[in-house]
């Protein structure tokens, strides 16, 4: 089986129309904060112009951006963070998975699957949601549950109520790649809800809160991550928890430059050695400003992107 690409140059994102505080979500995402000094239209237009700003950031670095509009026949308030949702493969497959929050499981659409079906040539969907009718229901979120190093062929996964090990089994079996599974803890010693908060792989680094990780897991975990051969950059618990830091991905453009993407509020909390390394290693870094969304929905830059890669691309 070929080994793909790591970073892709096009995105899916999905462009909100009623984007708020979930209430849902709130149970297992300390990471929102409600905010009542706006109304629900004001928040939605806040974060429209955030988004529309970031795919016009994408769009000026030669990245490929694929939008759809988020339905108005449901309410799915958190449906700007696709890839939660769903994950594109160059093996030809596509995931589409379980989602804990009720209002969630509505952000998948058979609409986008066949759009990028037809656009792409997308082989094989497989479609891991019945695990939402099992008893009880165990749940997998994207690539906000798991980050992938396709290079290593590895699966770094915190265990959480949207994280359930035996989903996890059945995805790797897919890909064939190896699960490391670990628990990781918030501010309120919390399970932390996505290991994409705390966790960036790129081609030639990773990025890693390892003091969220439980001291029981640490040294596990570390040890494959050295052993990875990637540059190893620690984030501090006050970067991942109160400026998305971890929340990052690596694309390339279409001049085949790196382009490393964050929110502002993540790279501004930066050290200049941080920096330096990131900048060895990308040729460009993004930071985009999505306070509205960051605060309110409890995601950051990398959740709101969906890669899109290109089947057989490699």
């Amino acid at each position: 089986m070929k080994t793909p690409a790591y970073a892709p140059n096009t995105v899916l994102m999905v462009k909100p129309v009623q984007f708020g505080f979930n209430e849902e979500a709130f149970i297992t995402n300390k990471f929102q904060q409600k905010v009542d000094c706006f109304s629900p239209n004001e928040v939605q237009e806040k974060a429209l112009q955030e988004f529309n700003l970031f795919v016009e950031k994408l769009k000026e670095l030669k990245v490929n951006v694929l939008i759809h509009s988020d339905s108005t026949e449901t309410f799915t308030p958190d449906s700007i963070f696709p890839n939660n949702w769903i994950s594109t493969h160059s093996n030809g497959m596509i995931f589409t998975y379980p989602m804990l929050v009720k209002n969630r499981q509505l952000e998948r659409r058979k609409d986008i699957v066949l759009d990028l079906f037809s656009r792409f040539g997308f082989s094989c969907l497989i479609e891991l949601e019945d695990y939402e009718d099992a008893k009880p229901p165990k749940y997998l979120e994207g690539t906000g549950s798991m980050v992938l190093d396709h290079q290593k062929r590895i699966i770094y996964a915190a265990i959480s109520p949207r994280t359930d090990e035996n989903v996890l089994a059945e995805f790797a079996k897919h890909l064939r790649y190896k699960v490391v599974s670990f628990k990781a803890f918030g501010t309120q010693k919390e399970k932390i809800y996505h290991t994409n908060v705390m966790m960036c792989v790129g081609e030639k680094y990773i990025i890693i809160g390892e003091n969220t990780i439980a001291e029981e897991d640490r040294e596990r975990v570390m040890e494959t991550v050295r052993k990875a051969n990637k540059a190893v950059i620690e984030l501090t618990n006050k970067q991942v928890y109160e400026h998305f830091a971890g929340n990052m991905l690596q694309l390339r453009n279409n001049d085949n430059e790196t382009v490393l993407v964050m929110s502002e509020a993540a790279y501004k909390s930066f050290t200049k050695d941080q920096l330096k390394k990131l900048n060895k290693h990308n040729d460009h870094l993004l930071g985009v400003t999505i306070p509205t969304i960051e605060k309110i929905g409890g995601g950051s830059a990398r959740c709101m992107l969906a890669e899109i890669y290109m089947p057989d691309q490699v």
